[in-house]
């Protein structure tokens, strides 16, 4: 594990190689909006360093995991979803993870949604 993977399409993001319309970022996180979003409201919250996927989360990485998930409410409720939503980390090709760098998505806004 590194802290970039020059090959990956969100170290790639996080170095401003590839543009992405973000919503918050700090120097652990990245948060942006999903560019094939499967509900109203759908943000990518990734952290900047290179993570393949929940497999290869050790203990040092608690507590920018737990900052990805205590910053979900505020991120939420600033983009005007107030009456609920989703968070998912898929892990692995076998549960449904597409790019191989650690990421969590959030999403809500008003039923139907195009999935989940």
């Amino acid at each position: 594990m590194s802290a970039s993977d020059p090959n990956c399409v969100f170290c790639k993001i996080v170095a401003g190689q590839i543009p992405a319309k973000k919503v918050h970022e700090d120097d652990e996180i990245l948060v942006f909006h999903d560019i094939n979003p499967w509900a109203p409201v759908h943000i990518l919250l990734i952290p900047k360093q290179h993570i393949v996927s929940m497999v290869d989360v050790r203990p040092e990485h608690a507590p920018v995991l737990g900052r990805m998930m205590a910053l979900v409410p505020q991120l939420m409720r600033d983009l005007g979803v107030t009456d609920g939503y989703r968070q998912v980390i898929n892990t692995g090709r076998d549960g449904g993870q597409e790019v191989m760098h650690l990421h969590m998505h959030a999403f809500g806004g008003p039923r139907p949604w195009k999935r989940g």
